[in-house]
């Protein structure tokens, strides 16, 4: 009997609105591409799914509060990467559904 191989989670694309300017994160999960727009400065974060919409034809907003630290770089990084490295943190506030984004 031949196991069935397991499907590999894709790269889901994330925007994030500001002003007319929208910033495009890719992840699997949405708290994944909230890290990444927590490094880039980013500390009210409203993410919604690109390309996909809920049954009743709703987005789902995903809602983080986002901040970053400066850390020690690990002992063994390599030689471009500076000696303290930007660490992001958030958190989850919620999601909610809008029909307009």
């Amino acid at each position: 009997m031949a196991k069935k191989a397991k499907k590999k989670a894709e790269v889901k694309y994330y925007e994030l609105k500001k002003g007319k300017v929208k910033h495009i994160f890719t992840g699997k999960t949405p708290r994944q591409a909230a890290l990444k727009a927590a490094t880039r400065g980013f500390t009210e974060i409203k993410l919604r799914e690109r390309g996909r919409r809920n049954k009743d034809g709703t987005y789902s907003i995903h809602s983080f509060a986002g901040s970053t630290k400066m850390v020690e770089a690990p002992a063994d990084r390599p030689s471009w990467l500076p000696a303290k490295v930007k660490k992001p943190k958030v958190s989850k506030k919620g999601v909610e559904r809008v029909k307009k984004f």
